[in-house]
């Protein structure tokens, strides 16, 4: 949906002007717009075809003719004069933790800072600390920040990333001779982040099929094309632009590609290794003993030729995989029953009780969980005391009159920088699930983010610990903490660990999945999702939650609704 890209640039014309010293009342309006097309529930499209913009709230005819141009010319006129009044690398320092448009402009003002190079230069040189606003702690927040930025900015979220594949792949699919579509690459491997898209394609003639692929309208600039291959790049959020490749391989090789352009290197690498040891060659284009192809059509040939088990692309890290004597059954998202940690317009969500209920519903799930934030994330219209009690009421008055999914009652409880709850005990007796999760003071506070998360998982009524880093990918790293700690106070306490399947987050990450396998702590993969189609956010979740080994029996909503209530009485029975 076009919503979020429009989002976008409205959020970047608020950013420069503001970089720019533009008046606050105009920087603030074009955040409006940029939150109301945000949380928009339809396509924004249809109300620009219908003629109907100028009927939704906060869009006047200003507004209106810029939705319109974006639409139609994927650019926004006034954007690009204000990008190129500015240092081309400016903006890009927004990218780092800690620095605002307000910061930003204050820095390029007062020491001539046009980008990544020269805030390194001022930093270095201690002028960036004594400049009014700034001091050692903030700088050097951002000098970490400056660091992060760098080594995150050339990758771009799975999340982002796969719709963009399957949108492609799907179109590919649609051209005249080919037989199959595959997306390859780390994004099979369900990577966190990813560097370009890779497609795979069956075809007997691949001419016309990569010139058709570099014509498709989302391109915006194509760097290759010839009979077997073409690169391009499409646009994503922030006007960055993500690489695809498209290969076309014929029928017997294309096993043999898919299994060499997903990876990883290390994992082809010992595959190789163990085709050399039995005198053969192994490359995209199959495996050959001598000049004689022996395998290649389809992965599970080339490995069992082999004598190696075919894994899922998830575990192909040589980090074990070849050790294993069958393949794994890891969880999959038709083992999900139900989601434990949503938001709803009780505190910062855009869908209903209701409509959250209905979207589970329409998943096939057995029972959802309704988790508004507590008191203290003001930010988030966190529930009071008392909105709380009644917020419960209404869930279960919700649960009685909606037919076919159970729903829960539930908070997301912020953990205080004592390493206290933000409700007292007799709120968190009253939910069937409670989600504990910092929110704020992440670098720093009485206690540090280790001891908050243990303190919290000694509380009885603490079902589940949610984003245990914090991090949000590519715009805030995680916060520091002794992870194992954290991970055995879950297995002594009986407390499940989140994969956080949002897409900004993934978090746990799939090294800390295995860590809390190893451990026997289990897990819940959840959308945290905050609108009724933000539950499709699960299928990233599994992923992580695959690249870490997990198996449906790890995690703890893949349970029905009577072993899920078995395993939480437990702690509460402590």
């Amino acid at each position: 949906m076009i919503n979020q890209s429009l989002a976008d640039a409205f959020s970047r014309i608020a950013d420069l002007m503001e970089i720019s010293g533009d008046g606050g009342f105009r920087v603030n309006s074009y955040r409006r717009v940029a939150r109301f097309l945000e949380s928009h529930p339809t396509n924004i499209a249809v109300a620009a075809a219908d003629g109907t913009l100028t009927d939704l709230p906060g869009i006047g005819k200003g507004t209106a003719d810029k939705i319109v141009e974006f639409i139609a010319t994927g650019r926004i006129k006034l954007l690009d004069e204000l990008a190129s009044k500015l240092p081309p690398g400016l903006p890009e320092l927004l990218r780092i933790p800690g620095l605002g448009p307000k910061k930003v402009a204050a820095i390029h003002q007062a020491l001539s800072v046009t980008g990544m190079d020269d805030l390194k230069r001022v930093i270095e040189s201690g002028e960036l600390a004594q400049l009014p606003g700034f001091g050692e702690q903030s700088v050097k927040r951002i000098a970490e920040g400056l660091v992060f930025a760098e080594q995150s900015g050339e990758r771009s979220p799975m999340g982002i990333a796969w719709p963009i594949a399957r949108a492609l792949a799907d179109a590919v699919a649609e051209l005249k001779g080919v037989q199959r579509v595959e997306v390859a690459g780390s994004l099979r491997r369900g990577a966190e982040t990813i560097g370009d898209v890779d497609l795979l394609c069956e075809c007997a003639d691949g001419g016309p099929v990569v010139t058709a692929f570099t014509e498709f309208p989302t391109v915006k600039r194509v760097l290759a094309r010839g009979d077997t291959k073409g690169s391009v790049t499409v646009g994503i959020e922030r006007e960055k632009e993500l690489k695809v490749d498209l290969r076309v391989v014929p029928a017997e090789s294309f096993g043999a590609a898919l299994q060499y352009f997903t990876g990883s290197k290390e994992h082809n690498v010992r595959l190789r290794e163990i085709a050399i040891g039995k005198k053969w060659r192994l490359n995209e284009w199959g495996l050959f003993d001598g000049e004689k192809q022996i395998a290649g059509k389809t992965e599970e040939s080339i490995y069992k030729k082999l004598g190696v088990v075919w894994v899922p692309p998830e575990i192909r890290e040589h980090a074990g995989e070849f050790d294993l004597h069958e393949t794994p059954t890891l969880v999959t998202t038709d083992d999900i029953r139900g989601d434990l940690h949503v938001h709803t317009t009780a505190s910062d969500g855009k869908s209903t009780i209701d409509e959250m209920a209905e979207a589970a519903k329409a998943r096939g799930y057995e029972y959802l969980a309704i988790t508004d934030h507590s008191q203290s994330s003001r930010i988030a219209n966190g529930l009071t005391i008392e909105r709380m009690k009644q917020h419960l009421a209404d869930v279960r008055a919700a649960d009685k009159r909606i037919k076919g999914i159970t729903l829960l009652t539930g908070c997301e409880c912020d953990i205080l920088t004592d390493g206290k709850l933000d409700y007292p005990d007799d709120i968190l007796a009253e939910c069937d699930i409670v989600v504990a999760s910092i929110h704020s003071a992440m670098t720093g506070g009485q206690r540090t983010p280790t001891e908050r998360l243990i303190a919290a998982m000694e509380n009885r009524y603490v079902t589940i610990i949610g984003h245990a880093t914090g991090r949000l990918l590519g715009t805030r790293p995680p916060m520091e903490m002794d992870m194992p700690r954290v991970v055995q106070a879950a297995a002594e306490t009986g407390t499940a660990m989140e994969i956080n399947a949002s897409w900004q987050r993934l978090d746990l990450k799939s090294d800390h999945v295995r860590l809390a396998i190893a451990a026997d702590v289990m897990l819940t993969i959840d959308t945290d999702s905050h609108r009724a189609e933000g539950l499709a956010q699960i299928d990233l979740g599994i992923r992580t939650a695959r690249r870490g080994w997990a198996t449906a029996s790890h995690v703890l909503n893949t349970r029905p609704l009577d072993a899920l209530r078995q395993w939480t009485a437990k702690k509460r029975q402590k």
